[in-house]
């Protein structure tokens, strides 16, 4: 891994890193490989896989450990929760507002956060994985959305084994012994194509899919197997009504 200087940090940004750095290490070992690709300063999106309701912690971790600060984009509910809101709403995180007039802000607060020099984090499946094998799913557009407006290079990570220490969906918990982890970060996905292109939901779509099959081969090359062709479709009973652009 490339050595990195820890950027300085603000108050309430010290205080979720006091809880993340020593619980990452204590329950994960972490294989970082591509942090070369992750611009050490400017505006940048960081596109993620989703395998395990762990992963903001490794992935918070992650963009520190390679010098940036992230700012994630979570479901507006967190922001309101006991212990947790307060850190979300100081450490100038993301709510997304899902199946509301406000669920644009999300993307505009990200575009702003960019043109600032900032570091945005999307998960683009919206949700954890419910491929049986674990690869990605069909993804929403609003990572598409704000790499369009903003211009903003998209960095394509896969991150790969916290689902072996916390499995939601089978109610598995096995956070002892320590499990292994890897994220890789690929190069800039090439987005030339689009360019000045109109975000109709064709091209929003096609933008998204071709980040996730960044993201997708990044994965493939940690597991040293041939991915699916086709993204996964959640089952429509299983998709919550009006999810966001997350």
């Amino acid at each position: 891994m490339e050595r990195r200087k820890h950027p300085k940090l603000e108050f309430w940004v010290r205080v979720a890193w006091a809880v993340i750095v020593p619980l990452t290490s204590a329950l994960f070992r972490r294989r970082y490989r591509g942090t070369s690709n992750v611009p050490a300063s400017g505006p940048v999106i960081i596109a993620l896989n989703h395998v395990s309701y762990v992963d903001p912690l490794l992935t918070a971790r992650w963009v520190y450990d390679v010098g940036r600060v992230p700012r994630f984009l979570a479901k507006s509910g967190l922001f309101t929760a006991f212990l947790v809101g307060p850190v979300l709403r100081g450490a100038r995180q993301i709510p997304v507002y899902r199946g509301s007039a406000e669920a644009g802000e999300s993307v505009q607060a990200s575009v702003e956060a960019l043109r600032a020099g900032e570091c945005v984090v999307f998960y683009p499946e919206g949700t954890v994985t419910r491929d049986p094998d674990w690869w990605p799913m069909l993804a929403k557009t609003g990572v598409a959305r704000v790499a369009l407006a903003s211009g903003a290079p998209v960095i394509p990570v896969a991150q790969w084994g916290a689902q072996n220490s916390v499995n939601w969906y089978a109610r598995r918990f096995r956070p002892v012994p320590r499990k292994d982890v890897t994220l890789s970060a690929g190069p800039p996905v090439d987005l030339a194509n689009f360019a000045g292109a109109e975000p109709t939901a064709a091209v929003l779509r096609e933008v998204t899919d071709t980040i996730m099959a960044a993201v997708r081969d990044q994965l493939a090359d940690i597991r040293r197997e041939m991915p699916p062709e086709q993204f996964y479709r959640r089952p429509a009973a299983r998709r919550t009504p009006g999810e966001g652009p997350a």
